[in-house]
């Protein structure tokens, strides 16, 4: 008679072959992973471009707010 781990465990496998992985297990080597690599690329590129903007509009609203409450 089967516990609920290994019910639990044999379910959680056929779930995870149904799964869509991202990368082809019929290439070989690091090109078995290029979309993989590709989306990760794209995802630090954006976090980068995004990190960037945050921080140029950070600085601009603290030298604008500095600007208007340094005391004359």
């Amino acid at each position: 008679m089967p516990t609920k781990i290994t019910t639990f465990l044999s379910e959680v496998k056929v779930e995870l072959q149904k799964c869509s992985w991202p990368w082809d297990p019929k290439e070989k080597g690091f090109r078995r992973y290029k979309e993989l690599f590709d989306s990760t690329v794209v995802v630090i590129m954006a976090m980068l471009l995004l990190g960037g903007y945050v921080a140029l509009f950070d600085f601009i609203l603290v030298n604008v707010v500095h600007f208007f409450t340094r005391i004359h």
